[in-house]
C-alpha cells in the first residue's frame, strides 16, 4: 500500500500518542507498505512552529531525520503539476496544505492517512 501521510499522523506516530489508532499504526511500521510525507507537511509543520503554535523536542530538521527518515518514510516534493492542480480542484476543504495533499494523493496514486472526513469529499482513499 502507498500512504501519504497528512501533518497529524506524522506528530501523533512520532509521539506514540494514542489518538493515531492501532491499524493505522501497523500500516505505517508494515515494511510493506511505501510510507511518504509531503514537503507540503515539512512546510505546515516549519510554519507552525514559527508561529509559537506547535512545538517540538528538537530543532524541525533534527526532528525531521529522527521521525520521517529515522522511519523509513520518503518524501514527496510538490511538483510544479501537484499546485497547479489546486486550481481546479473543487472548494470541500478550505486548509490549503490539505488540499495539496489531495492533488498530490490523486496525481500519485497514493491512499491519505488522515482522521479528517473532509477528505471523503474527494473521492480520494483515505484510512484512519
Amino acid at each position: 500500500m502507498r500512504l501519504l501521510l497528512d501533518t497529524h499522523a506524522v506528530l501523533w506516530f512520532a509521539a506514540g500518542d494514542p489518538a493515531l489508532p492501532a491499524g493505522v499504526r501497523d500500516r505505517l511500521t508494515d515494511p510493506a507498505n511505501e510510507i511518504r510525507v509531503s514537503h507540503a507537511t515539512v512546510w505546515e509543520l516549519a510554519i507552525k512552529i514559527s508561529l509559537g503554535k506547535l512545538r517540538l523536542d528538537r530543532e524541525l530538521s533534527v526532528w525531521l531525520d529522527c521521525y520521517v527518515e529515522g522511519n523509513g518514510f520518503g518524501y514527496l516534493p510538490i511538483a510544479r503539476e501537484h499546485a497547479a492542480g489546486v486550481a481546479a480542484l473543487p472548494h470541500h476543504h478550505g486548509d490549503p496544505f490539505d488540499r495539496l495533499l489531495v492533488v498530490q494523493c490523486a496525481a500519485e496514486n497514493l491512499t491519505l492517512v488522515s482522521r479528517d472526513p473532509a477528505f471523503d469529499a474527494y473521492g480520494l482513499k483515505r484510512v484512519w
